[in-house]
């Protein structure tokens, strides 16, 4: 890897642009240490989204660099993303959820202007059920978004807001400025 003083300006604008604030404050992010061998530059944020208090999914989003440029990439630049949430039991065998999941992060990227060309992934629902020295927990139900994409613009932070926005959905937030029905108290009768 090489020394992050060196890094290409390309590349130091984009982690520039994804050191922006947190568009939500259930998102936290945090830098951490990106993979080494995957491109000569590298830069990661993991995320924990919190709903009342719970962790309800959490992700990383990685920024590759290859100033040669990379023929499967179309392009130097790469986001890689890997996005993991409970589900509720019954959303575990919704053979519509995988689409929908996927459009999560499409519509995310769309909805934020985060231009992008050679998008992929995958999304995987699994029902876990504990038996034998593991047994307790009732069974759980997990969702998981693995997908990278080729930024077409220089604006990161847009991808960042895409990204965050696809976080959201996997996690069951209610858009910005909405409350959920739970988190409404009634008002006093009068």
């Amino acid at each position: 890897m090489a020394s992050p003083s060196a890094a290409p300006e390309a590349f130091t604008r984009a982690v520039a642009g994804l050191r922006a604030d947190s568009p939500r404050p259930e998102i936290l992010l945090e830098e951490i240490t990106p993979p080494q061998r995957l491109a000569p530059y590298a830069f990661a944020l993991s995320a924990t989204v919190l709903r009342g208090g719970d962790e309800v999914a959490s992700g990383r989003l990685i920024l590759l660099h290859e100033p040669a440029g990379h023929e499967a990439w179309r392009g130097d630049l790469r986001l890689v993303t890997l996005v993991t949430a409970e589900l509720e039991a019954d959303l575990a065998t919704d053979p519509l959820l995988p689409a929908v999941a996927w459009t999560w992060l499409t519509d995310g990227l769309d909805q934020h202007a985060a231009a992008y060309t050679a998008i992929g992934g995958t999304v995987t629902q699994t029902a876990s059920t504990r038996f034998g020295e593991l047994a307790g927990p009732v069974p759980t139900a997990d969702l998981e978004v693995r997908a990278s994409w080729t930024p077409t613009s220089g604006d990161f932070a847009a991808h960042l807001r895409g990204w965050c926005a696809m976080l959201s959905s996997t996690a069951g937030l209610p858009p910005p400025g909405v409350a959920s029905l739970s988190d409404r108290h009634r008002a006093p009768a009068g």
